[in-house]
């Protein structure tokens, strides 16, 4: 059975990290280093330090490296407390794709990569990527993967173009999947491989413009081009590439929902004070069967959203693989979030669709949301897999 207490230790740090993204964060939405292509490093790292003077900085680490280390139900807590923001988590170091790396990392890497690689992430001071995304197809079916590594026993050479890499353009860390060529020395097939980002070889094309901005340096386009590595640079086992992505994504998928979730509330509640002061027609807009409407809708969907989300956390915090619940959760979650943000810009009005309130960039933001770690219409194309063959 389901517990829905909250401690009064984590009742209390959520509302530290909500103050602290309140008070703090927040007054960062208008800064003009908030581009198009997402915030700046240099807003990123003023961001950063703020967190870490307040004792928050990537609070959901594991205790071994200085972290709190909460369970999946008490991120999920957490987590949504931090996206009141979309610049929240950025400044926690809990934003993707820092975050599943991080949690990746901490799970394969072995210790000499622990400590040139995970450690600098996890305090801050550099930023990582997830290199698997291609344009000719390896996105939510991994299994088109063209990027190629070669093994000749002593380097791999690895040459190959992805996109929407988020935050490329600066990153430190990088995690690359590329297919190994079959050789002599092993297994073969899709494997990850850990390097700095300055490594020779490593180009960045351009940086993509999209419809979202809140993730560091926004999405690049990157060529790997006679990208030569060690055999120090294997991370894990070759072959296991997609067995480790899918340990990164379930968890993955439902930090995401819980950042959104967090924003989306934020959004609901200034629709709410909107529908108070603003009058049309001899009364305030809450008044109107319309808007009133739309203002329950959201509250239902939030409420919701945040249910699924715990029960899939359970699951986890369970033992579970939970790749078939947090699949569920974030095609609901994500569909339904923009649900929310999408009648929030209405009761707004025009005011919705401009920067007057943080309400468009997170709808903006929210319809992009929809497509990370897998669109909709992928997760449930595995769900319906999954039940159809369910003996039950």
């Amino acid at each position: 059975m389901i517990d829905f207490t909250i401690s009064d230790e984590l009742a209390a740090l959520r509302d530290e990290i909500r103050a602290f993204v309140t008070e703090k964060v927040i007054p960062y939405e208008t800064d003009p280093r908030l581009t198009r292509h997402g915030p700046t490093e240099e807003m990123r790292t003023e961001l950063v330090e703020l967190a870490r003077e307040a004792g928050l900085l990537t609070f959901q680490a594991p205790n071994r490296f200085g972290g709190r280390e909460p369970s999946h139900v008490e991120q999920a807590v957490l987590f949504e407390a931090a996206g009141w923001s979309t610049l929240g988590p950025v400044a926690l170091n809990c934003a993707a794709p820092d975050e599943g790396n991080m949690f990746l990392l901490s799970k394969i890497a072995n210790e000499a990569q622990v400590e040139e690689f995970l450690v600098p992430v996890i305090d801050g001071r550099q930023r990582s990527v997830f290199a698997m995304t291609e344009p000719g197809g390896a996105g939510s079916d991994p299994n088109q993967l063209s990027t190629e590594a070669v093994f000749d026993g002593t380097d791999y050479v690895i040459n190959g173009r992805k996109w929407l890499i988020t935050g490329a353009n600066g990153a430190r860390t990088w995690i690359i999947m590329a297919r190994l060529a079959p050789n002599e020395h092993g297994p073969d097939g899709p494997t990850l491989f850990l390097c700095d980002g300055q490594t020779p070889g490593i180009e960045i094309e351009r940086v993509m413009n999209t419809m979202d901005r809140n993730y560091v340096e926004g999405h690049g386009v990157v060529v790997f081009n006679n990208l030569r590595l060690p055999a120090s640079a294997l991370l894990g086992e070759p072959g296991q590439a997609l067995r480790y992505a899918q340990l990164r994504l379930a968890p993955a998928r439902l930090t995401h929902c819980m950042r959104w979730l967090g924003a989306a509330s934020r959004a609901q509640s200034i629709a709410i004070e909107h529908a108070r002061a603003r009058t049309a027609f001899g009364k305030p807009l809450g008044e109107h069967q319309g808007v009133s409407f739309m203002i329950a809708d959201n509250e239902i969907a939030l409420q919701q959203c945040r249910l699924a989300i715990w029960w899939a956390c359970w699951t986890l915090d369970g033992g579970a693989r939970g790749r078939h619940e947090s699949s569920m959760v974030k095609a609901y979650v994500s569909e339904e979030l923009f649900k929310v943000a999408d009648r929030c810009v209405q009761i707004l009005g025009g005011m919705g669709i401009s920067d007057e309130t943080p309400v468009g960039m997170i709808f903006s933001d929210m319809r992009a949301f929809r497509l990370y770690d897998g669109p909709t219409e992928v997760h449930k194309y595995a769900i319906a897999r999954q039940v159809l063959r369910d003996p039950k």
